[in-house]
């Protein structure tokens, strides 16, 4: 096989993730955005932190509800077509929010960021399934959660620059036009398929001489259907579930409060340990995927270490919930942000080798349900809570109500082990 068409296809191929990787680091982006200039919002249009939250969690439900259709659009009309389009929506969402005249067009803006950005983690895993090799599928997933990590950051610390300097108006519109370039490069760049450019697969590749047939497609419902007859399916998802909604409901929504509240920290000082959520999936996911790829050579060990690792780590807070030294927090959600959501690249990879490459997207999508389920279950969740417990101080909840939190997620830690021990290894030499 010609080296200099194969070194041509793999150097193509760098830059799909690239312009994919960018459209990715705009989910995470306007999932955090919200945060930085929700006080602007509330003083404009003189709403209430109660009409905030409900704002908030339009993206969740949103999100959600479009996981399994964009593993059904993925393998039906291709997964260049589904990014590009529901980007284009993702940008309109964004000029609109920055442009809204009321309260109900900031809604309407996030609902249509919402359903935008919602199409763009399943495609994307779709298409490194086609350009990558088995043995390096982690390790792009892990990149690929990185680069959220980098939203995470954009989100927060770039957005509050943005809106300092040009206000939140003109940053939105701003995005939106960046947003409208991704989509172009995604559309002039992007293929779902080496063959689509007239390269051979990455399978040719690496056997050019197999007389094994390629795969045939799999009707959507017929494939559907056997993802949730797999019995090993179920383990991975339940375990998405218990991961992430303990993730979602500490790291993502609860675990500033906490800091704030039993160790008297400003924001500005709880931001700071918080951060090290973002950089512990931007450090940790590439390492992650390395890891399962080529140390251990396993799915189902990284899992089992990273889920006793946080099992004994909700235990150590459950009895320490007050009284670490700062250093010791900085370490507690760095190791936090490993073991509870760089982790989730390996669940992916676990789910895509499940079955067959014609079904990725089905398959990839139906087990995204289950890791925004846990989140939208586990904030109220614990959210009454804190609730039950009378507060020490008006606004300011004691730290029993913490401590009854901690428990829970010490316990929803060892749900997730117990899922992870059930479930298949699907690594393959």
């Amino acid at each position: 096989m010609d080296q200099l068409l194969i070194g041509k296809m793999l150097r193509y191929r760098w830059w799909i993730f690239l312009i994919l990787g960018l459209a990715y680091l705009l989910v995470y982006f306007h999932r955090l955005s919200l945060s930085v200039v929700a006080d602007d919002l509330i003083a404009e249009f003189a709403t209430s932190a109660g009409v905030m939250g409900l704002l908030s969690s339009v993206y969740f439900y949103c999100y959600a509800a479009m996981q399994l259709p964009a593993g059904l659009l993925s393998d039906s009309i291709g997964p260049r077509r589904t990014v590009s389009a529901f980007l284009l929506i993702a940008a309109a969402g964004s000029i609109v929010f920055g442009l809204a005249p009321t309260i109900e067009f900031v809604f309407f803006s996030r609902v249509l960021v919402g359903f935008g950005v919602s199409m763009v983690f399943i495609p994307t895993m779709k298409i490194l399934s086609q350009w990558y090799r088995k043995d390096e599928f982690a390790s792009m997933a892990g990149l690929l959660n990185a680069v959220g990590g980098l939203g995470v950051l954009a989100g927060t610390g770039l957005l509050g620059q943005m809106a300092q300097a040009m206000g939140r108006r003109t940053s939105f519109v701003v995005i939106g036009v960046c947003t409208i370039s991704i989509v172009v490069l995604a559309w002039l760049v992007v293929r779902d398929r080496p063959r689509d450019m007239g390269w051979p697969s990455i399978a040719e590749i690496e056997t050019p001489r197999s007389s094994e047939p390629v795969p045939g497609a799999i009707p959507l419902l017929a494939g559907l259907r056997r993802v949730i007859s797999e019995k090993y399916f179920w383990p991975v998802a339940l375990w998405f579930f218990f991961d992430c909604g303990l993730f979602f409901g500490f790291g993502a929504l609860w675990g500033g409060p906490y800091l704030m509240h039993v160790y008297g920290m400003t924001k500005a000082q709880a931001g700071g340990v918080l951060s090290m959520i973002a950089w512990g999936m931007i450090i940790g996911s590439p390492l992650m995927g390395l890891v399962s790829d080529r140390v251990f050579k396993s799915r189902k060990k990284p899992f089992i270490l990273c889920g006793a690792v946080l099992a004994a780590e909700m235990l150590f807070l459950y009895l320490n919930p007050d009284g670490l030294p700062l250093p010791a927090l900085y370490a507690v959600f760095c190791v936090f942000s490993l073991c509870a959501s760089a982790i989730v690249i390996v669940g992916f990879t676990t789910t895509k080798e499940l079955f067959p490459t014609a079904i990725a997207g089905t398959s990839v999508g139906a087990v995204n349900l289950f890791p925004f389920l846990g989140g939208a279950i586990y904030m109220p969740l614990l959210g009454r809570v804190l609730d039950s417990v009378p507060q020490s101080s008006p606004g300011c909840y004691a730290i029993e109500g913490y401590s009854r939190v901690l428990l829970i997620l010490f316990i929803s830690s060892l749900a997730a082990l117990a899922c992870a021990l059930m479930m298949k290894e699907t690594f393959a030499e």
